[in-house]
């Protein structure tokens, strides 16, 4: 087992709000993994005779406008959500730590150059360039992807390029300049070891943002469309009724919400041990 993975195992453990929020997480992605053996039903296929049951013993959560189990498809609703969301973070994190990186390590005018289009992108609304994106090119997971990897880079570069500023002037980056390394193995070997911290904060408190974004887009109808089993698109499809099977909506929402708070514990329990100050990276 590698150094870093020692390392962030007891940064881990040391923080209760980590500890707490990770298994909150955990315990998500164990549903959505197991959910052919914790339910019988189908997630898409409805029984007209079934439609607004309340919740009972053959249906725990109830029945929609469709007759669709309600928990099925809240448990079946995770993996999506969870699915879109992990590659949407990865890429944005991914691309934002090289970029940020990089600008870092070469400065001049390709930092100069760089933070302008940042800053041009950040000036647009999330949701609206995201709305954009999705509407010209359609509302496939993959395009959800690419538009939320559009939408966040600029913030996780900045962030990181903050960090990895902290770190250009160390002598052991000096040292690997001199030796004549190239741009790619000093941010390999040099600069990405000693900004982890700060790159897995930025991914955990992203996940958590990228979760919501993610579930407005399908509550607004741009995300996944029906009868995929998500959490925005089942509240959408059950508001109008939710006076008479209030967990057809209610269901969704809390499921969508314990995830949004494992993520947040996760962000702020590990920001705090390991001591990253989010806003002053970001400046």
């Amino acid at each position: 087992m590698s150094t870093a993975v020692i390392r962030t195992w007891r940064t881990v453990r040391s923080s209760r709000a980590a500890t707490i929020g990770l298994a909150i997480v955990a315990v998500h992605v164990v549903v959505a993994l197991l959910a052919p053996l914790l339910t019988s039903y189908a997630p898409t296929v409805g029984d007209s005779s079934l439609a607004l049951l309340g919740p009972g013993a053959d249906h725990w959560a109830g029945t929609d406008q469709y007759g669709r189990d309600v928990l099925t498809r809240v448990l079946y609703g995770g993996r999506y959500a969870l699915g879109v969301s992990a590659a949407a973070t990865l890429l944005t994190v991914a691309l934002g730590t090289v970029l940020g990186c990089a600008a870092a390590l070469r400065g001049g005018r390709l930092d100069d150059a760089l933070m302008r289009v940042l800053d041009a992108v950040l000036s647009v609304p999330s949701i609206l360039a995201l709305l954009v994106i999705v509407t010209a090119l359609g509302s496939g997971p993959w395009v959800i992807v690419l538009a939320i990897a559009v939408v966040y880079v600029p913030q996780v570069t900045r962030v990181v390029r903050g960090a990895a500023l902290a770190v250009v002037p160390a002598d052991y980056v000096t040292a690997a300049r001199a030796r004549g390394e190239g741009i790619w193995p000093i941010l390999r070997r040099e600069v990405l070891p000693n900004i982890t911290d700060v790159v897995c904060v930025e991914f955990a408190m992203r996940a958590s943002w990228v979760v919501l974004l993610i579930s407005s887009l399908s509550f607004l109808g741009f995300g996944a469309n029906p009868p995929t089993p998500d959490w925005g698109l089942m509240v959408a499809e059950n508001r109008t009724a939710i006076t008479v099977v209030p967990m057809a909506g209610l269901a969704p929402i809390i499921a969508l919400a314990t995830l949004v708070v494992g993520l947040n514990l996760a962000a702020d329990g590990l920001s705090k041990a390991w001591g990253v100050d989010r806003i002053r990276e970001g400046s």
